[in-house]
């Protein structure tokens, strides 16, 4: 056996006993242990931000607080009081008797750009469910990672949590990863982070809940307060240096407000960009060759995209805005950017706005989040309609509307699934909902329905169904 394949044997050893422990607590036991990781965890939220934008060089500290709070006290209270264990739910009507189960152990990749929030996270979720799980650290921010990480098993082991309940791989190699994605002890990969390693996810055999890319198209639709929509769309793009995936990407507006919008979004701090600047900060912002974002400006600020430019933008500059007549690769900054660079297009009316959102949507981010500002309720539903996306928020910030919690009573979640459109099994936000198993225990209904019920009706050709159905229900 090889030294690579005996670590991955003995984490998954590991990880199987503190399974077959878990399995065994009760609900009291388990809510026990999820308090205190939710105590522990947010004890350290300062502490823990500080570490993850030290050790990266992305984002905004005091907005990674914001995110380790969400994971831990905005996602303790919404699974505080959810059934994980034993009989959750008893119908008399039907005889059905819903009964939860731990799916087993579970593997969670963590990207760079949310890396103690996302642990905090899916740490909370798992011990709920009674799961084990292997933290698997971005290799740039391993240390706040596995920090997080150790934060939360210290606070479950001392309220008793099963031993090895919580472990991490901070140096593994991608075979190593694969072997353990792929491992028969592995229950669920809970993959959250960049395309490939979601792909990887779902490569494995393993059952996994990804996530999908997010262009996030932004309607300032006429009927909207502008100060309001430009007021909460800074408030997003903005926000951790918009390294939230569901921030927005372009903002789309009709040219009856253009002018009130653009002049709000210039008091706020929003820099136009000239053409030739466009095409600057096309060129550090994505590699035109495989057009996807350079890591170099992920999470950085306005001023310092600007800067590596080579472009001069006034004092205070919070967002880039690049006015674009066209999405796609020919139009770099129409796809998504994970920093504050923002997209702007001018339409006509509703229909024109809605046909561009939808080629944004398809345009790398489908099932993900639409965003819309109205107060036309007629008009946001058929929005809503049109879109691809598995979250469409309203009159708020995208970014702290989609993850839930904040802005709305989405479930909160660092993990925002995007359906089919992007490649993955739910659209929901993720949490301790789906990593349980549910057995059903259905009661037989009573003899009369099948034994008064004369069987060879069904061989009569000359009854439709119809007629049939009425046979069957009267002698029930």
């Amino acid at each position: 056996m090889s030294m690579t394949t005996e670590r991955v044997a003995q984490v998954m050893a590991k990880a199987k006993a503190a399974a077959g422990i878990f399995s065994q607590f009760d609900q009291e036991q388990t809510d026990r242990i999820v308090k205190a990781v939710y105590e522990a965890a947010f004890a350290a939220r300062v502490t823990l931000a500080k570490q993850a934008q030290a050790e990266t060089g992305i984002g905004i500290w005091e907005h990674k607080v914001i995110k380790n709070v969400l994971a831990s006290q905005f996602v303790y209270e919404d699974i505080r009081d959810l059934k994980t264990v034993g009989v959750i739910s008893d119908d008399p009507r039907t005889g059905v008797t819903e009964i939860a189960q731990p799916v087993g152990p579970i593997f969670a990749i963590i990207p760079t750009t949310n890396p103690t929030s996302t642990v905090i996270f899916k740490i909370m979720i798992a011990l709920k469910a009674r799961n084990p799980i292997i933290i698997s650290p971005h290799p740039r921010a391993a240390k706040s990672s596995i920090e997080a990480a150790k934060i939360c098993y210290l606070a479950a082991c001392r309220a008793d949590a099963p031993d090895d309940c919580v472990q991490w791989a901070p140096d593994w190699t991608r075979d190593e990863m694969s072997q353990l994605m792929s491992h028969p002890d592995l229950a669920l990969v809970l993959a959250t982070g960049g395309g490939a390693m979601v792909k990887a996810a779902y490569s494995s055999g393993k059952p996994a809940l990804g996530v999908g890319a997010g262009n996030v198209p932004a309607y300032i639709e006429k009927s909207a307060d502008v100060v309001h929509a430009v007021t909460a769309i800074m408030a997003s793009k903005t926000f951790d240096n918009g390294t939230v995936c569901a921030s927005e990407q372009a903002i789309i507006v009709e040219k009856s407000n253009a002018a009130a919008a653009r002049r709000e979004l210039e008091q706020q701090g929003a820099y136009f960009l000239p053409p030739a600047d466009v095409a600057r900060v096309e060129a550090v912002a994505l590699d035109p060759a495989t057009h996807v974002m350079h890591p170099a400006i992920v999470g950085k600020s306005a001023a310092f995209i600007a800067e590596l430019a080579g472009i001069s933008v006034p004092d205070g500059t919070r967002l880039l805005v690049a006015p674009l007549h066209g999405v796609g690769r020919e139009h770099p900054l129409s796809a998504e950017v994970l920093a504050p660079v923002i997209a702007w297009y001018e339409v006509k009316d509703f229909a024109a706005a809605g046909s561009l959102c939808l080629e944004l949507n398809f345009f790398g981010g489908m099932g993900h989040t639409a965003s819309i500002h109205s107060n036309d309720r007629e008009r946001i539903l058929a929005f809503a309609t049109l879109m691809n996306a598995g979250r469409v928020v309203v009159n708020s910030p995208s970014s702290q509307g989609a993850v839930g919690g904040i802005c709305n009573f989405l479930p909160p979640s660092f993990t925002l699934g995007c359906g089919t459109g992007g490649n993955n099994i739910t659209t929901d936000n993720i949490s301790a909902r789906h990593l349980i198993n549910i057995q059903r225990v259905a009661r037989r209904r009573g003899n009369e329905r099948l034994d008064r019920f004369d069987m060879n009706l069904l061989y009569d050709e000359k009854l439709d169904a119809p007629a049939i159905a009425r046979l069957y229900n009267k002698n029930y």
